[in-house]
């Protein structure tokens, strides 16, 4: 590391154009609570001045000890020719000495004067004093921040150096950058990794790519560094294609990798490549990080069989498994099992967090449990510590809209500590549509759009509120208000994942090389459906058509596309698995269920929300009153023997894993 001492501040002219008597000169400050004196000789201050220039430590020294009792100061770039005089020299009780002397009699240097201290520590490996230092300073810039990691990486400390930079902010980790690729440490493959993990922090994964491609040689840490960026900023394609690079440059994955890559397939909702990773997982005594990981991707898949299966078969669990497996369960439609489940954790000792508490109302809120929801979220923070936080008020506001008791919910809002925020105002503007109470939903729609003027669904949703009640001047208002902000519906995109492919679908998209026979069967899916009774529900198209130019639409909702795709390309026993952009309307919902059950197939949707599960024709959450609750029986839920769904999971991969190019 080069040494920070040379440092010299913008404002003061280079050291080599001083003349002597312009530096024995140069102005000295006294204490500001020191009376100043004007017969004070000047003769040690010169003499101090002049001997830290021509290195001559002992009359420094001597003339030191005399300004520290009359408390007179020089300036900072003299002290710090002090320094590198006591670093030359070896002098570590002398360079003590100047700190002390610095700092004395509440005077507070400059901070060029204080990283120039605390390289000196560094310089005499006096790395503790260098900490301390550092921590008192009461501003640092780039240079205190860089000193500092460079001591700690230099000396093969890479936590503590890591410490730092996760303390400094965005700005100044970029300024720390560029010191770092100046002076030379950008080669250390410990400060590299420390880089990308904390541009990863900050959500500046194409900085952290950057930093990674810049690099000649890699080792396992680096590459885990950058997979865990991408698969923890939501982008786990590019997770997945580095993780494939690392293989094909021969480095094997180890814990830390494949906790990345199960994060990964828990964002694309991989389930198939979720598992094969599994079977890797085997081969390792897995660690806590690891088996949470592998939990939480069954949850988020929506295969709570295995999620189950592994639960039981750890041998640790902390408050992140447990509440792993309570929202899993909840969001999955298990309301109840969910429920059962707190009440086991609580009753094991564990603690509950706040994540915990919003997975247990969340159930709540899904099951309809409205005294034992309310009974929960009342005894948080006296029984746990918690202080509700806007998601426990959203689900209160959710389980009490759900029940109908929306003048109740109105309250709770108004009451709320933290300041109610656009999911909460949708929230209740849902419930509203499903109680019909038309002046509240007209209340809660404009407080969603006073907060997000371009919501598309809120504009959508009051229109059709009015139409439904024949105030067809109010939604003709809505829609122009809707035009005249140009505010457009973001488009549904469905997915699905067959053979290691991923197929999406978008209303009226017509790229899938299968498109005309999927709308050739969707129409005659549709048609034998109508004969059981399916009637489409167009209560979600915006109302500017009439009549069956309403269902037209709703026909081709991508998720429709999706489980008709599904059924044409997985072979009967296999569950059909459809991940959603948006939040799934009432009609494909409805759609889902009866399919499922004409076809006898297992459906699995995943929206932002929550899990739909229609298995066999029958759903874990069922439409009541038109509002999505948690069937109570569970009616239908067929669950595989657990230790035969490892077993197979182990015969259908073996080897490494492959991804194809």
């Amino acid at each position: 590391m080069k040494s920070l001492s040379n440092y010299k501040p913008k404002f003061l002219p280079t050291i080599s154009t001083l003349t002597l008597h312009s530096l024995l000169h140069i102005h000295h400050q006294p204490h500001p609570n020191t009376p100043t004196q004007s017969n004070l000789p000047n003769t040690h201050l010169n003499e101090f001045t002049a001997a830290c220039y021509n290195r001559d430590l002992p009359t420094a020294m001597k003339a030191l000890n005399f300004m520290q009792k009359t408390q007179i100061w020089a300036d900072s770039v003299t002290y710090s020719e002090l320094i590198k005089c006591c670093l030359a020299r070896g002098a570590v009780r002398e360079g003590k000495l100047v700190h002390k002397h610095v700092f004395s009699s509440g005077y507070q240097p400059k901070t060029f004067l204080v990283n120039t201290l605390i390289n000196m520590y560094v310089k005499f490996n006096l790395l503790d004093d260098a900490w301390k230092l550092f921590d008192e300073m009461p501003e640092r810039n780039v240079v205190s921040w860089t000193t500092m990691i460079a001591a700690f990486a230099n000396a093969g400390m890479r936590d503590e150096a890591l410490g730092f930079l996760a303390c400094s902010g965005l700005g100044i980790l970029r300024q720390i950058h560029c010191i770092i690729t100046k002076v030379g440490l950008d080669s250390d493959v410990f400060v590299r990794s420390a880089l990308i993990d904390k541009y990863s922090k900050w959500g500046e994964v194409s900085n952290a790519l950057t930093v990674f491609n810049e690099m000649e040689t890699r080792d396992l840490i680096v590459w885990n560094s950058v997979i865990g960026a991408f698969a923890q900023n939501s982008d786990g394609d590019e997770a997945l294609e580095l993780f494939k690079r690392m293989k094909r440059c021969g480095f094997l994955a180890d814990q830390a990798t494949l906790t990345s890559v199960l994060r990964a397939c828990t964002g694309l909702a991989l389930l198939e490549l979720g598992r094969q990773v599994h079977v890797h997982v085997l081969k390792y005594h897995r660690d806590l990080i690891l088996s949470n990981a592998l939990l939480d991707m069954y949850c988020k898949c929506g295969s709570m069989e295995d999620a189950r299966f592994e639960f039981t078969r750890m041998v640790n669990k902390d408050v992140i498994s447990w509440s792993t497996m309570i929202i899993g369960l909840a969001q999955n439609g298990f309301s109840h099992e969910a429920i059962d489940m707190f009440e086991e954790m609580t009753s094991s000792g564990t603690r509950p967090n706040y994540i915990t508490i919003v997975g247990v109302l969340f159930a709540c809120s899904h099951a309809g449990f409205v005294d034992k929801g309310q009974s929960y979220f009342q005894s948080m923070e006296k029984v746990y510590g918690i202080k509700p936080g806007r998601e426990h008020y959203g689900c209160m506001v959710d389980l009490l809209g759900r029940a109908g008791k929306l003048n109740e919910a109105v309250e709770l809002i108004h009451n709320m500590e933290p300041e109610p925020d656009v999911v909460t105002w949708r929230t209740l503007l849902g419930a509203c549509r499903i109680h019909r109470n038309m002046d509240l939903a007209a209340y809660a729609a404009k407080r969603v759009l006073d907060l997000d003027p371009d919501d598309a669904g809120t504009y959508i949703l009051l229109s059709n509120i009015y139409v439904n009640t024949h105030r067809w001047e109010d939604a003709e208002q809505v829609r122009k208000i809707m035009k005249g902000n140009n505010v457009r519906k973001e488009p549904g995109c469905s997915w699905i994942e067959v053979d290691k492919q991923i197929h999406a679908f978008v209303l009226r998209d017509n790229s899938h090389p299968d498109i005309d026979e999927i709308t050739r069967r969707l129409i005659q899916y549709v048609q034998r459906l109508r004969e059981v009774g399916y009637v489409p529900d167009t209560s979600f198209v915006l109302h500017d058509v009439e009549g069956e130019q309403m269902e037209d639409p709703l026909l081709y909702h991508s998720e429709k596309l999706a489980i008709v795709y599904g059924l044409m390309a997985l072979t009967k026993g296999k569950t059909i698995r459809i991940r959603k952009n948006l939040r799934i309307c009432g009609d494909c919902h409805l759609f889902a269920k009866l399919l499922a059950q004409m076809e006898g197939r297992n459906i699995v949707i995943r929206d932002p929300i929550r899990y739909h599960h229609f298995q066999g024709g029958f759903n874990a959450s069922l439409l009541v009153n038109g509002l999505m609750v948690d069937h109570i029986e569970q009616t239908g839920v067929m669950i595989e023997n657990q230790q035969k769904a490892l077993t197979d999971l182990s015969k259908k991969v073996e080897g490494i894993i492959c991804f194809s190019d």
